[in-house]
């Protein structure tokens, strides 16, 4: 193939391990693209908060497509590039779904003063639920989706087979993504509107950047990156990824514990 014109990451499991830790090789190899000329364009099911706060950390502000495809912003300048939302009726079918399998879902959002809306009792972890801090607002959630534009709905740190049976009970109205051993040892899932995934951000990325979409090298773990590793002409896995990413991998490199995301510098 061509040279690469551009490095695509997931984060969890990927780019860092654990609670937001990376490898040292890592950074160093993040530098060295950065050196090179090479963009790097974050891909993450995460909001945005919870994407620009752990990066900024480490001196990180690239552009990021964040909750699955629903927003992607260059975190250098906050100029938005691309936003998804859900059709009100299909966000309130979303929402229903997730309350007939016993779950309050956090409901993310375009809004100017909160990224995400939660019920009097949500079902995500109650690490997760303080983490969101003053970015989270209660709220009424028929409301909320009746009235206000939703991009994701999430949970995290729960028990599987609810959030097994909302993923088929969401066929047709949204895209459930369910996940497990997540940062609290459980599972987790989100769900975005249907038609979105990574890739549509990276294409709308490339689009703006004059770039072309067929020379990109894509690194993820999980089952919402299949999308993006379809797409890419590289697809690189870790070593203990998904089974279902790693049977897509062109490429599968170290753990993110042992840096192995330094290794896709041997495949540019």
């Amino acid at each position: 193939m061509a040279s690469v014109e551009l490095v695509v990451t997931d984060l969890d499991g990927t780019l860092w391990f654990g609670h937001e830790e990376i490898h040292e090789a890592t950074v160093a190899a993040w530098g060295e693209l950065e050196g090179r000329g090479i963009p790097i364009l974050v891909a993450t099911g995460r909001r945005v908060a919870s994407t620009r706060g752990p990066l900024a950390r480490l001196g990180f502000a690239p552009p990021a497509v964040m909750m699955n495809g629903a927003v992607a912003i260059d975190l250098r300048t906050d100029e938005r590039f691309l936003r998804h939302q859900y059709a009100t009726e299909d966000a309130v079918k979303t929402l229903a779904a997730f309350r007939a399998v016993g779950v309050e879902p956090c409901v993310y959002v375009d809004h100017p003063d909160f990224d995400v809306f939660v019920g009097d009792h949500p079902s995500t972890h109650p690490q997760h639920l303080r983490g969101l801090g003053a970015s989270a607002e209660r709220a009424d959630l028929e409301t909320v989706v009746g009235t206000i534009p939703v991009l994701m709905f999430g949970i995290v740190g729960h028990a599987e087979e609810p959030l097994a049976e909302l993923a088929s009970a969401l066929a047709g109205t949204a895209v459930a993504h369910v996940a497990g051993s997540d940062m609290y040892g459980a599972h987790s899932c989100t769900a975005t509107p249907i038609g979105l995934s990574k890739w549509t951000g990276v294409e709308a990325f490339c689009a703006r950047a004059g770039l072309d979409p067929e020379r990109v090298l894509a690194i993820g773990d999980g089952p919402n990156d299949l999308e993006l590793l379809g797409g890419a002409a590289v697809a690189v896995v870790p070593a203990d990824g998904h089974d279902v990413a790693l049977q897509v991998a062109d490429h599968v490199v170290g753990s993110p514990r042992d840096g192995g995301w330094a290794e896709i510098l041997d495949l540019i």
